[in-house]
């Protein structure tokens, strides 16, 4: 890619984003306070960071693969159902990712 290009898509997606942060400031507060928008609003990080943590577990570049973080997120995703509290959640995820990736 060359320089100008780089350039160029930086400060396109620069003004992109601070467009969309000043539409937000524009947005009535009477939307914002409706009970539907507000328990969407607050999985909107949780899925944000499932999907991060899935794609980081699953892709390496354009190939699927499937390796110790995996587990990890299969334990994580127990030890949610059984409704641990999220600092043993991550121990979980974090143990099992390493003792998968040691045995293999």
């Amino acid at each position: 890619m060359n320089t100008v290009l780089t350039w160029s898509v930086l400060l396109a997606t620069s003004a992109a984003c601070y467009l969309i942060k000043l539409v937000g400031y524009l947005v009535p507060a009477r939307w914002l306070a409706n009970a539907r928008f507000q328990r969407i609003n607050t999985l909107i990080p949780v899925v944000l960071l499932s999907a991060l943590v899935v794609t980081q577990a699953v892709a390496v570049k354009s190939h699927l693969v499937i390796d110790p973080r995996m587990a990890g997120v299969g334990a994580a995703l127990a030890a949610l159902v059984a409704k641990a509290p999220f600092p043993v959640v991550v121990l979980c995820a974090a143990l099992t990712s390493a003792l998968v990736y040691r045995l293999s």
